[in-house]
């Protein structure tokens, strides 16, 4: 590899969008959750 060739690295705002994808995955995963929690034990009783 060369001195001159371009880093091999996303642009930033690439990197902020996947960051807040990554977030947005996490906050989708806890909300089914939570919801799959309450549907069950509401089902339960």
């Amino acid at each position: 590899m060369l001195w001159s060739d371009p880093r091999d690295e996303p642009p930033p705002d690439l990197r902020r969008a996947q960051k807040k994808l990554d977030r947005l995955g996490w906050v989708l995963l806890v909300v089914t959750a939570v919801v799959m929690l309450l549907l069950l034990s509401s089902a339960h009783s």
